[in-house]
C-alpha cells in the first residue's frame, strides 16, 4: 500500500478569479474590542507580520463584547487612521444584514445603509468583499441582488459573498444576480463538519467560491476540550501537532485547509504571540488516512 501526501495549500491565493491575492489564513475581528488603539494596532500588525492579508469583520461585532453595534469596525477605522499605510497591505472583508432586534434585514434600503455605515466606521470608501451575514427569509433574492449590484457599481464593494447560507439560498441569489457570488462563510472545523455533507463545500468547488471557515477551533472547544467528542478530536489533532512540532490549533487549521475546496480558516485569537503562530498552519502534511482519522475521531462515527 502506498501512502501519498495530500497537496498542501499555498500561503497565498486569489480571493476569487481576477480578485486580489490574499493569505490562505484570515484573521477575524469578532473579539476585536477595547479602546486602546495602540494595542489594537499591535494586533493587526502581528497578523500582517504573520503573513495574513485577509481581515474579516462585520458590523454586528461589538454587542458580544458588551460594546455597541459596529464597535469592531469603528476600532479598525481608528487603527487605520493612526496607521494610514497599514491598509495598503490589507484585504478587508466585512458583513451586514443583521439589525439589532429585527433580527435579519436584507431589504434594499437596509443593505444600502448598512454598507455606507460600515465604510464610514472604517474610514474607507471601498471594501474588497462584502457578505450578507445571515439570510433574510423575508426579502426576495432579486431585491438583494439589485442592492448589491448598485453598491458594486458605485465602487463601494469589490465583490459579494454570503455567510451562513444554505446551498439552495446561494442558488436563489445567484439566479437573480449579475455579479458572481465569490465566497461563502460557514462554520467549519473538526467539530463542525456539516459543510462536508450538506453541499456547502461541494457547491463552493462547483462555483469556484472561496470558503471562509469561521470558528475553526470549534468555538474554543478544541483548545479546552471538556466533552468526549472534543477530547477525541483533540487527541487526534495532537498526533499531527506533535509530529510537526506545532500547536493543536495549527494542526486544526491545516486539517481544514487540506480539503480540496481550500477553505480559509478565520483565526480569531487576539493575542499577538498566538497570532504569530499562524504560519505554523502550513507545516503539517496530511495523508488521506491521517485526515480521515481526525474526521472519525471528531464525529465519533465510522465512515460509511
Amino acid at each position: 500500500m502506498t501512502t501519498s501526501i495530500l497537496p498542501q495549500p499555498a500561503a497565498s491565493r486569489p480571493l476569487y478569479e481576477g480578485g486580489p491575492m490574499v493569505s490562505s489564513v484570515a484573521w477575524g475581528m469578532w473579539r476585536f474590542a477595547g479602546d486602546d488603539v495602540e494595542l489594537a494596532s499591535a494586533r493587526v500588525q502581528a497578523a500582517l507580520d504573520a503573513g495574513v492579508t485577509l481581515f474579516d469583520t462585520a458590523d454586528i461585532y461589538g454587542p458580544d463584547n458588551n460594546e455597541p453595534f459596529g464597535a469592531a469596525e469603528l476600532l479598525l477605522g481608528r487603527v487605520l487612521a493612526a496607521n494610514p499605510a497599514m491598509a495598503q497591505h490589507m484585504v478587508i472583508a466585512t458583513k451586514g444584514g443583521i439589525s439589532m432586534g429585527v433580527p435579519y434585514d436584507s431589504s434594499a434600503g437596509y443593505l444600502a445603509s448598512a454598507i455606507d455605515a460600515s465604510l464610514k466606521r472604517m474610514g474607507l470608501d471601498h471594501v474588497a468583499l462584502w457578505q450578507i451575514h445571515r439570510p433574510d427569509m423575508l426579502t426576495h433574492p432579486a431585491e438583494v441582488a439589485r442592492a448589491l449590484e448598485a453598491a458594486h457599481k458605485a465602487g463601494k464593494i469589490g465583490a459579494i459573498g454570503v455567510s451562513n447560507f444554505t446551498p439552495s439560498q446561494v442558488e436563489a441569489l445567484a439566479a437573480h444576480s449579475a455579479l458572481p457570488i465569490v465566497s461563502c462563510q460557514p462554520e467549519f472545523s473538526p467539530l463542525a463538519t456539516a459543510p462536508l455533507s450538506n453541499g456547502i463545500l461541494d457547491q463552493a468547488m462547483a462555483r469556484n467560491m472561496a470558503v471562509l471557515a469561521w470558528s475553526p477551533l470549534g468555538q474554543g472547544r478544541l483548545g479546552d476540550p471538556k466533552d468526549a467528542r472534543s477530547q477525541a478530536a483533540a487527541r487526534a489533532l495532537d498526533v499531527k501537532a506533535e509530529t510537526f512540532g506545532v500547536s493543536r490549533a495549527a494542526a486544526a487549521y491545516s486539517w481544514i485547509m487540506a480539503h480540496p475546496a481550500r477553505p480559509i480558516p478565520i483565526v480569531g485569537t487576539q493575542t499577538p504571540a498566538r497570532i504569530a503562530e499562524i504560519p505554523d498552519a502550513y507545516k503539517p502534511a496530511w495523508t488521506r488516512a491521517d485526515w480521515y482519522e481526525v474526521l472519525v475521531a471528531a464525529t465519533g462515527e465510522p465512515l460509511p
